[in-house]
């Protein structure tokens, strides 16, 4: 049984995959491995984006807060 027909995958891609020696499983396991690893890559890049922005307004607030003490 040729999974590549299961998946109704074109013959290019087939053919591509054949010449490398890869299985359509093997190609379905990459896959999944790949959405997993971008996904965790861009959890990782948004929480630190966050982290610094947040960071940076809790010095602006300190800096105004500062300011508005201060008797000029």
């Amino acid at each position: 049984m040729d999974l590549w027909e299961t998946f109704g995958m074109s013959e290019g891609i087939a053919e591509l995959c054949q010449e490398l020696g890869i299985s359509a499983g093997t190609a379905i396991v990459v896959l999944i491995a790949l959405y997993f690893v971008i996904k965790w890559a861009v959890k990782n890049g948004m929480m630190e984006a966050y982290k610094k922005i947040e960071e940076k307004r809790a010095q602006d607030e300190l800096k105004a807060e500062k300011t508005d003490r201060d008797p000029v």
